[in-house]
């Protein structure tokens, strides 16, 4: 499974963007995707995910509300719609296929991952 992540850039703070990542698998409609983040010297850490059919969402605690993710049933695109950005958001994002159906912030759980995209937020 191959997955392109595109939409990042560079913001002030406060403003918007919408990242979207695409499986080259269809199968990839049956697993759950995840957003996570990495800056230089940090480990990647949890963003959110999204269930197989769009109906179950978990957050980190540091983006929920302002944060969302989505993706329509039987589809192989994520979104993750990024509002009231902060600098402390700024990071390489990366996009992720899980093994299953449902899946959290468990790293171990995405075997597929994307190249990630670059989102810098200016204060």
């Amino acid at each position: 499974v191959q997955l392109q992540a595109c939409g990042g850039g560079l913001v002030q703070a406060g403003d918007s963007l919408r990242l979207s990542c695409t499986a080259s698998r269809r199968t990839a409609s049956a697993n759950a995707m995840g957003w996570f983040r990495q800056t230089l010297g940090k480990e990647r850490e949890f963003v959110s995910s999204v269930s197989w059919d769009g109906g179950t969402t978990n957050y980190a605690d540091n983006v929920r509300g302002r944060f969302t993710v989505s993706r329509e049933k039987g589809k192989s695109t994520a979104y993750l719609q990024m509002n009231s950005l902060k600098p402390d958001d700024t990071a390489v994002y990366y996009c992720a296929v899980s093994r299953f159906s449902y899946a959290g912030r468990d790293l171990t759980a995405y075997p597929y991952w994307g190249q990630g995209t670059l989102v810098t937020v200016s204060s």
